[in-house]
């Protein structure tokens, strides 16, 4: 991780978005701006928590260690979201996730202690901030619901959906974002060699194209029905 010596200008930051226009300055001095190769680890799983993050440019998976040597990502993060957050909170501040960049990152963090005196402050970014830990919170419990009671085929074409509505797509149709099958299998809960048989089957059924790391849902319905219909 390199510590740039430009600033953002907070346009992509839900944290300046949100403070009060009074507050930027103090913002602008606490906060350090980093950036991020693709494969660097921002922060492990069990480090010390001493601030927060907010991706300011780029693409980030959020993880954490699923038995012995496998990897369950949690979620994914993007430009303007926050990561670190998890590690908030507890008794012991201790990251219980780890947070990897997808492609080249820049991220901008906030100290801890600053952090927790901006929530005291800025009431709009703490009613922002809530209902984003209640969306996520909802968002763990049906990953969880799902991993136990729904089919993996059917979690892997909700997969392909929650990434398309999140990221978009591009010109041609993929969606934004580059990804492994392997971390397709591990954001699905399921070995790499079970995901790579359903993709195929997705890709014979011609619900979905794949090209190397990029994918393009070619028709919707039939994923929503795998998706949703044991919902």
């Amino acid at each position: 991780m390199k510590k740039e010596k430009f600033a953002c200008d907070g346009s992509a930051c839900t944290l300046c978005k949100l403070c009060l226009p009074e507050w930027l300055p103090a913002i602008n001095a606490h906060k350090s701006v980093f950036s991020l190769k693709k494969g660097e680890v921002l922060f492990n799983e069990g480090d010390t928590v001493n601030g927060i993050y907010f991706v300011t440019k780029g693409k980030m998976k959020v993880h954490k260690q699923w038995g012995q040597e496998k990897e369950l990502i949690v979620r994914f993060a993007k430009e303007g979201d926050i990561v670190g957050h998890r590690g908030v909170g507890g008794s012991e501040l201790v990251f219980p996730v780890s947070a990897t960049a997808l492609e080249p990152v820049v991220v901008c963090f906030i100290p801890l202690d600053f952090f927790i005196a901006t929530l005291k402050v800025n009431t709009a970014f703490l009613y922002d901030l809530m209902m984003f830990y209640a969306r996520e919170l909802q968002a763990s419990e049906r990953k969880m619901r799902n991993m136990a009671h729904m089919p993996v085929k059917g979690r892997l074409a909700e997969a392909f959906l929650s990434l398309q509505e999140k990221f978009g797509i591009d010109k041609n149709g993929f969606i934004n974002l580059s990804l492994s099958k392997q971390d397709i299998a591990a954001y699905v809960g399921t070995t790499y060699e079970t995901a790579f048989r359903m993709m195929n089957d997705f890709v014979a059924e011609e619900i979905l194209l794949v090209e190397g790391k990029q994918y393009k849902i070619l028709q919707e319905e039939p994923l929503k029905q795998l998706a949703y219909s044991t919902h």
